[in-house]
């Protein structure tokens, strides 16, 4: 389910608290890295189960008006669109998703006014209205009414990002990549898939798993040799005048350099610079991108880097 992007944002965060933290030490500075991981599968959980307390709030809500003194024709015979779609109900089914609930005690069962709140964007949206009345109603709709949900109203919602930061510190910006995930998670879902079937795994393989520790550790060791080679390149600059996070961000980007053989280069770089335009200014981006273009050509003609693999030998003299 993670993705390497992810994975980079988790490691830059962990490489943060770790030089901030003198007395931490490696070990314990990655079981944090992996336990902040574990929190972004929480997360992924955590939402999926939001789009079952939506349809439930819409289900007792069609009951509440069935039991008015004088219902209306409309009260007595609502349309069940929504609480009959076939991806919700599959949810609901799912039971890895509710023993995973149930074992990390998430719950929305204190947040009634948030379910109502989402509820009351969604239904008067007009995509969920179109979606209520289009006579050629297609599964395809039922998908997009849940992506259009995750998408535009999850994402958007103020009060759900700060409800986030008041459960968990490692929650602050994982939201749009987790409703990303789930998104992904029902465009596989098929109506056949069995209530027993386990949802999109934590890792993707463990090649990412190795990934995550090999990059961490490769940081940490390597931090002083890393940040001579950027002080190398500064020109009328001193290290210590280049802000921190900017530092981890060229640091890590040397270890995919030097250690990920794997890895094209021109795939690194482009993830770096991506992630200093998220967590650094306009200035630091361009900054970075001038720095470590300059590193990757020298360590290039130093012949420091070695690039093995299908599609990969030779990939450098391109740059």
């Amino acid at each position: 389910m993670i993705s390497r992007r992810i994975i980079r944002i988790k490691v830059m965060q962990a490489l943060y608290a770790f030089h901030s933290s003198p007395d931490q030490t490696i070990n314990l500075a990655e079981k944090e890295l992996f336990f902040s991981i574990n929190k972004s599968y929480d997360l992924y959980h955590w939402m999926l189960q939001l789009l079952v307390e939506i349809h439930q709030f819409s289900l007792e809500r069609l009951e509440i008006k069935k039991q008015k003194n004088l219902p209306t024709s409309d009260d007595l015979n609502p349309n069940t669109r929504f609480i009959e779609n076939p991806i919700i109900l599959k949810i609901i089914e799912n039971k890895p998703l509710q023993k995973y609930l149930e074992q990390s005690k998430l719950s929305w069962h204190d947040y009634p006014e948030l379910i109502k709140k989402l509820h009351t964007e969604l239904i008067e949206s007009e995509q969920y209205t179109s979606y209520m009345s289009s006579a050629n109603h297609t599964l395809k709709d039922d998908y997009n009414l849940i992506e259009y949900f995750y998408a535009n109203i999850v994402v958007q919602s103020e009060d759900l990002y700060q409800l986030l930061e008041e459960q968990s510190i490692y929650w602050n910006d994982d939201l749009e990549f987790v409703a990303s995930m789930i998104i992904k998670t029902l465009r596989k879902f098929k109506l056949s898939t069995l209530p027993t079937k386990s949802l999109m795994p934590l890792f993707k393989d463990e090649d990412d798993i190795d990934f995550t520790k090999k990059l961490f550790r490769k940081a940490v060791l390597n931090t002083e040799e890393h940040r001579e080679i950027i002080k190398k390149h500064l020109r009328n600059w001193e290290l210590d005048r280049v802000a921190f996070i900017d530092v981890l961000i060229m640091e890590m980007a040397l270890c995919e350099f030097l250690y990920f053989n794997s890895i094209p280069t021109k795939v690194s770089l482009n993830e770096y610079i991506d992630l200093a335009k998220f967590y650094s200014t306009t200035k630091s981006r361009t900054f970075i991108n001038g720095i470590l273009d300059k590193i990757l050509k020298s360590l290039k003609e130093e012949g420091q880097i070695t690039k093995i693999g299908r599609g990969l030998v030779g990939e450098d003299d391109a740059l």
